[in-house]
């Protein structure tokens, strides 16, 4: 396994470093970023990056909602500071499973679920689990929203979709995949070309940020892992047993997935409610916090 990213060196400027911490919960290294509820009562949001991401994706996003609720934002295993999935668990319910040990760890029960793209489907993952609880009395009813920043919740196509495929598994399996595709992607023209994909364009800081995380082989293979393991067809087909209200933020501009999906989803999901924002990419939230903070206040903490 190559070895990881140092917090000590590759940490030293992360945004938000003062709100960082370190967790070992039943095996697995966690680094999480957490935000005090702004007073008694307040709720919290759970903050779930997509693939190849890490907190640093919500670096602009958070100071604008902490004043609002808290917040607690993990890199998912394998990303960023958080140490690899155990074998075979790097998959959905993996993912949903380890983020549940997390919570119940730190103590925390979120009303709202915030993932972006692979992110999303984690938390929908998560929340089918919780439904299925709630139906059969295993665990009471509580008020929970699921918010999709383009959402990655149906089977990808395109560029994506070359990923998310029996290819990602070969390239997990080889261990020397992660260093050339660190090597590769980390020149500036690749990462130039991979981050216009989006269809976002980044600041300095942002383009930085996620050079470091590339240029990091057990980071790459963390995210090429994470992609072999996923089964995104099985979850379009348990997507409709989904009971937690779904609000899916739709940016105009995203190359990464289609915004058509969205409709696709509310055909399997009827009561899926859409937010469509023009012009943005992908990484939306990075490119424009304000909006995506505004748009996300208003669905969260509607008026009286």
């Amino acid at each position: 396994m190559p070895q990881g990213l140092h917090w000590g060196s590759d940490g030293r400027d992360w945004p938000h470093r003062a709100h960082s911490e370190f967790f070992e919960v039943a095996g697995q290294h966690w680094h999480v970023q957490r935000w005090a509820p702004p007073h008694p009562g307040a709720p919290t949001a759970l903050l779930l990056h997509g693939t190849g991401a890490a907190t640093h994706s919500w670096r602009t996003l958070a100071p604008l909602l902490a004043p609002h609720i808290g917040l607690v934002a993990p890199d998912l295993p394998g990303h960023g500071f958080s140490g690899p999935a155990p074998i075979g668990r790097a998959g959905q319910e993996g993912m949903a499973q380890a983020v549940r040990m997390l919570l119940r760890q730190l103590g925390v029960a979120p009303a709202f679920s915030i993932g972006h793209s692979a992110g999303a489907a984690i938390a929908v993952r998560m929340r089918l689990r919780e439904d299925a609880n709630i139906a059969t009395g295993q665990s009471p009813a509580a008020a929970h929203t699921l918010v999709g920043l383009n959402a990655a919740l149906l089977p990808l196509h395109g560029v994506a979709g070359r990923f998310f495929s029996p290819v990602a598994k070969l390239l997990a399996l080889n261990p020397l995949a992660p260093h050339f595709f660190s090597w590769h992607a980390a020149q500036d023209r690749v990462l130039a070309q991979l981050l216009r994909g989006t269809g976002s364009t980044l600041d300095a800081q942002g383009t930085a940020l996620y050079r470091r995380l590339i240029e990091n082989p057990a980071h790459v293979a963390g995210a090429l892992t994470m992609m072999a393991q996923w089964d995104l067809p099985a979850l379009a087909r348990d997507l409709p047993r989904l009971r937690t209200p779904l609000h899916l933020v739709v940016a105009e501009g995203d190359r990464t997935i289609p915004p058509a999906d969205a409709e696709r989803v509310r055909r399997l999901l009827p009561g899926t409610q859409l937010h469509r924002v023009p012009a943005l990419g992908h990484l939306a939230h990075e490119e424009d916090a304000a909006q995506v903070a505004a748009l996300l206040l208003k669905v969260l903490l509607p008026a009286p």
